[in-house]
């Protein structure tokens, strides 16, 4: 599966393609301001060969988010992951209230462009048999023994990983690939039975079979829609590939 991660996740789904979208990320109250920050600090770095933003988590706030999710299940679409990011531990009990059980959700651990680190103390009190998906997403300096605590508070589920901290803001595309290979390289060892997403510098299926070939279960993508030319073929590719082998079976 290719995951389509935010921004691009939130205005883009390929339903027959294989892929899965996630919108957000979005908080308990709303954060305006979104265009402005993305005029003002998006750009691309040819010294890292990649894209660095400073967005902080603009978005208009967890009740659009479950609007939007209540439209898509009148409409019998079930695909798409919500990221949530929480800003203060007082929020959470306020969160499990209002958003449904079944509700996909991605908790987005790490925004380096925020005012305050993310919030993971009690955040498995979002984990719900109804949830197919309940993901964690991971900063890429995230520590073996912060891994070992998310897994031993239930999580299975993990994305490997966020954006790189720079001074400009946050840093995607390939630079990401070493911290992710560490993640998924211990997630896989460690706990075998863990579903593992793995993103950064995805862009063709040579990409994905690397992330493969060292455990991970799916890959994700996001920057690359910049280029669409580039993200078509991938996942037509991806598709492709998918069907022959299930076809195969």
């Amino acid at each position: 599966m290719i995951f389509i991660s935010p921004p691009f996740g939130n205005y883009l789904a390929f339903k027959d393609y294989n892929t899965i979208s996630i919108q957000g990320s979005y908080t308990l109250y709303p954060r305006p301001g979104l265009w402005s920050q993305v005029f003002k600090t998006l750009r691309y770095s040819f010294e890292h060969g990649g894209w660095i933003n400073k967005i902080g988590l603009r978005n208009p706030g967890i009740d659009v988010a479950i609007s939007r999710w209540k439209l898509d299940t009148e409409k019998s679409k079930h695909s798409t992951i919500y990221s949530v990011a929480i800003l203060d531990e007082k929020e959470i009990p306020e969160l499990v209230d209002k958003i449904p059980s079944s509700m996909n959700l991605e908790l987005n651990l790490s925004c380096p462009n925020a005012e305050k680190p993310m919030v993971v103390t009690g955040i498995h009190q979002f984990l719900h048999p109804d949830r197919k998906w309940c993901i964690v997403k991971l900063s890429p300096d995230s520590s073996e023994k912060k891994v070992d605590r998310l897994y031993l508070s239930g999580f299975r589920q993990f994305h490997c990983s966020n954006t790189i901290k720079t001074p400009n803001g946050g840093l995607s595309g390939r630079s990401l690939r070493p911290h992710t290979t560490r993640l998924v390289k211990y997630i896989r060892e460690k706990y075998p039975k863990s579903v593992i997403i793995a993103g950064g510098g995805v862009e063709n299926l040579d990409d994905v079979k690397y992330y493969q070939d060292i455990g991970a279960d799916h890959v994700s993508v996001s920057t690359i829609w910049f280029q669409p030319w580039i993200a078509w073929k991938l996942i037509y590719d991806f598709n492709k590939n998918t069907n022959k082998k299930n076809n195969d079976k």
